[in-house]
């Protein structure tokens, strides 16, 4: 399937955009899935989609015999190593994949945290813009008065 970047924001308004505005880029991305059964041609190619094929794989199959998510990640990670698939990743990473996996995205929390951040960076910024205003012989009272 064709996937359009702008049908990832159906709420414009926290990214403080009128509800109506049309992108001025616009990017389509083309979906494959890679599921096992699913456009082998092109997972066969690959070692690596072939390998990530197989992790999710097992993970769902896990999960189907009644295993919580994160058991059925532990479980799949434990198959792949014995198996040497995604070996070495998973030696190095396995804390990130199974945090990656378990985490579920959210639109608006990451808004919250980008706005959080700015507010800290802004923070910082108006503090070293005093600092120099300071050195330069500027008084507290005249830094107030300018900047209000």
């Amino acid at each position: 399937m064709t996937v359009k970047l702008s049908e990832m924001f159906k709420n414009l308004e926290p990214l403080g955009l009128p509800e109506k505005t049309k992108p001025v880029l616009e990017l389509e991305v083309k979906v494959l899935n890679i599921n096992k059964g699913k456009n082998e041609a092109i997972v066969q190619r690959c070692r690596h989609l072939t390998h990530y094929s197989v992790f999710i794989g097992k993970v769902r199959e896990y999960e189907n015999q009644g295993n919580s998510l994160e058991k059925a990640i532990k479980k799949a990670v434990v198959y792949c190593r014995k198996h040497d698939i995604m070996k070495e990743l998973l030696k190095k990473n396995t804390s990130e994949v199974f945090n990656m996996l378990m985490t579920e995205w959210n639109w608006d929390d990451a808004i919250k945290v980008w706005h959080k951040e700015g507010r800290e960076e802004g923070r910082e910024e108006g503090r070293q813009e005093i600092i120099e205003l300071l050195k330069n012989g500027k008084s507290i009272d005249e830094i107030i008065k300018e900047y209000e």
